[in-house]
């Protein structure tokens, strides 16, 4: 397939720089014409003159937040920004992750044939072994499980979500479903934006043979496998998943979700290791404030 319209990709970085320009400058060169936003969330004066100057150097555009905008927050910024320039596909990368540019290419022009289309690649370990090919929201309890474990789940309600970590999508779909809910603000906005893509009748997939490589948690502190994550991390995927059900399903479903929100909730704290629930009160208190916020549709922690 090929693309004669005008993409654009967004980069959204917090405390990320570095790994930016590492991480894009290959595809930059490699396709010139790529409309290149790195939207900065502000983390701190150091960080940000290291995006402006970043920018500045390779060409592409920055744009810098006052605030911390989280991950969707900050897509929507630089979507409205390539929109406003003639952008007809978005192409959206984490700052962690690799995509070279053939792979680059085949995402957008998949994306502008199937303008109702949310499409992401495959996404790789930097060790060769799978991250994501598609993951599955079991709607009868909150539950997730890899698209190649469906044989376990016959006969259970499911929708198919794809990672926010690189996508592509027309503009056109992007406007109609509104981007990405700033509510989230971190975890699960990616979940909701294909169940957005889907109440529109659009479609969402992964065109394998387009691949990415992420190395999960670049951006962050708890990168080993095992290792305590942080209490932003816990709160916002206990309090996300209830948010998703009070926003998007049935009153039955969220009754549902609710009963097994302690269970699901456990298995998010059991992520980062038992040692951590011995030695530290953060995930405790993750635990209590999410599924508090949840219920309640509120926001905890100071943004």
């Amino acid at each position: 397939m090929e693309f004669s319209g005008t993409a654009a990709l967004i980069v959204v970085s917090y405390g990320s720089a570095g790994l930016v320009e590492a991480n894009v400058s290959q595809l930059a060169t490699e396709w010139p014409e790529l409309q290149i936003l790195v939207v900065d969330c502000f983390s701190s004066v150091e960080e940000r003159e290291r995006v402006r100057d970043a920018c500045g150097r390779r060409g592409w555009t920055a744009i810098l937040l006052d605030d911390n905008a989280g991950f969707g927050g900050g897509v929507n910024r630089g979507a409205a920004v390539a929109r406003d320039r003639g952008a007809s596909v978005l192409l959206v990368l984490n700052p962690d992750a690799i995509l070279p540019a053939p792979d680059a290419r085949a995402l957008v022009a998949a994306a502008a044939a199937q303008p109702m289309g949310l499409i992401a690649p495959l996404i790789r370990r930097p060790d060769g072994s799978l991250w994501t090919e598609g993951t599955d929201l079991y709607l009868d309890n909150g539950t997730m499980a890899g698209v190649r474990h469906r044989h376990r789940h016959v006969g259970r309600p499911r929708m198919m979500w794809v990672s926010g970590a690189c996508f592509a999508v027309s503009g056109s779909l992007w406007d109609r479903v509104g981007g990405f809910d700033d509510e989230y603000f971190l975890y699960w906005e990616d979940v909701d934006l294909s169940r957005k893509v889907l109440e529109v009748g659009g479609q969402v997939s992964v065109l394998s043979e387009a691949v990415a490589v992420h190395d999960e948690g670049g951006t962050h502190d708890d990168r080993a496998a095992g290792r305590a994550k942080s209490e932003t991390f816990y709160y916002y995927n206990i309090r996300n998943r209830l948010l998703f059900a009070r926003m998007r399903l049935g009153a039955d479903d969220v009754r549902r979700w609710r009963r097994s929100a302690l269970a699901v909730s456990w298995g998010i704290l059991l992520q980062g290791g038992r040692r951590q629930l011995l030695t530290s009160a953060a995930p405790w208190r993750a635990l209590r404030k999410g599924l508090r916020d949840g219920r309640r549709g509120e926001t905890g922690p100071a943004r």
